[in-house]
């Protein structure tokens, strides 16, 4: 780093990627400003600057010596699983100052020794204590999964019978009746139950009713008469609930019943065909059901305006992945066993391809990773 960059920092003062310390004795209190930053984005702590007032403090070569001895020791020792921070000496007129590197971590969570996770909170840290935060930061490091979480008071009799066994005769050419195992222990041996408790997953295809067990997995959808969300005023409204394929469908037929459909070539009595292709509204309804972070307790929401639809799925990109990257074809899978079973079950084909393939039949659609919101936005625009 250069003289005129350090300076520069200094001069705007702390914020969530820049801290500042006078001087540093205790490797248990720097392990966990490290953990902070390698939850977070990263950043750099800079050892020799007051953060009252971006003076510098001084340091002398006896000092530097000393405190990389710290740096080292709550790197290795103080902070789960260690990390390896990289540490500069710049001179300044007024004495020295280090500055430590510190990366965002690809093993989150980090904790401190008394196993404390922390993460920044504007130029300050805040320890996280809510279940569904750090379960995202699990799901982030491929340590958990939210499709596989079992659910509270699930068992076996929840399964919609009728459904699965022909879903069953279908996909593996055999009944369920001719298995050498109990249905219990064929729903485990699916990744669909564990301990006889349904996950996520087995009760969002296979349960009868599964909003008894999961009334917040829904989807919301509003038709408006305008370009602006109306407390009072829309067309059509539905909560719109059963197992995903019914879902999938049910929602589809909201939103083919709530746009224009054009006759084009076809005879006058026809229905003719949707303004948005069919094949656009499948992929991207399929992408927020299957994709969706079901840590986040919220709906789905599929909002259709006179200019556009809004389909907005709770949970931003997960890890780092872009808009840029999905509308190349790449893919962080965040619902590994529901997305191995959704082709079977609705018109998905995993890979990555949706959003290409969508972006394909009909350019004009815009997508938004709101991260500060944690959500993820497709808008398909309309003709007006």
């Amino acid at each position: 780093m250069e003289t005129e960059e350090l300076l520069a920092i200094i001069a705007r003062d702390e914020d969530s990627r820049h801290q500042f310390k006078a001087d540093v004795n205790n490797a248990s209190s720097l392990g966990a400003e490290m953990v902070a930053f390698s939850n977070s984005a990263g950043g750099l702590i800079l050892i020799g600057v007051k953060n009252d007032d971006g003076s510098r403090s001084g340091l002398t070569r006896d000092d530097i010596g000393r405190i990389n001895q710290i740096v080292a020791n709550a790197a290795t020792n103080n902070v789960r699983p260690p990390i390896n921070p990289v540490t500069e000496n710049i001179l300044l007129p007024d004495g020295l100052v280090i500055v430590v590197h510190i990366e965002q971590g690809i093993s989150k969570p980090y904790m401190d020794t008394q196993g404390f996770v922390w993460v920044k909170n504007g130029s300050d840290k805040r320890r996280v204590t809510a279940r569904e935060e750090l379960q995202r930061m699990f799901q982030e490091a491929a340590l958990i999964h939210a499709d596989e979480i079992p659910v509270g008071g699930s068992s076996v009799t929840d399964i919609d019978q009728e459904f699965f066994d022909a879903f069953f005769e279908r996909e593996y050419g055999e009944r369920v009746e001719d298995q050498d195992v109990s249905r219990v222990q064929l729903l485990e041996n699916m990744n669909l139950a564990k301990k006889g408790q349904l996950n996520i997953c087995g009760t969002l295809l296979f349960a009868s009713r599964p909003q008894m067990r999961l009334p917040i997995f829904i989807v919301k959808a509003v038709a408006f008469p305008g370009v602006d969300i109306e407390d009072e005023h829309y067309l059509d409204s539905q909560d719109i609930n059963g197992k995903l394929s019914d879902v999938f469908q049910k929602v589809l037929g909201f939103v083919l019943a709530n746009i224009r459909h054009v006759q084009n070539e076809q005879g006058i009595n026809s229905v003719g065909e949707p303004e948005i292709p069919r094949i656009v509204l499948e992929e991207l309804i399929a992408n927020a059901l299957i994709h969706r972070d079901y840590f986040v307790s919220a709906p789905i929401k599929v909002l259709v305006f006179a200019d556009r639809i809004e389909i907005v799925s709770p949970g931003h990109l997960p890890n780092n992945l872009t808009i840029e990257n999905i509308k190349m074809g790449n893919s962080n899978i965040r619902n590994p066993i529901l997305a191995s079973f959704a082709p079977k079950v609705l018109p998905y084909r995993g890979l990555g391809s949706g959003i290409k393939r969508a972006i394909r039949a009909y350019p004009d659609i815009e997508f938004i990773d709101d991260r500060a919101g944690n959500a993820f936005k497709a808008i398909i625009k309309r003709a007006q």
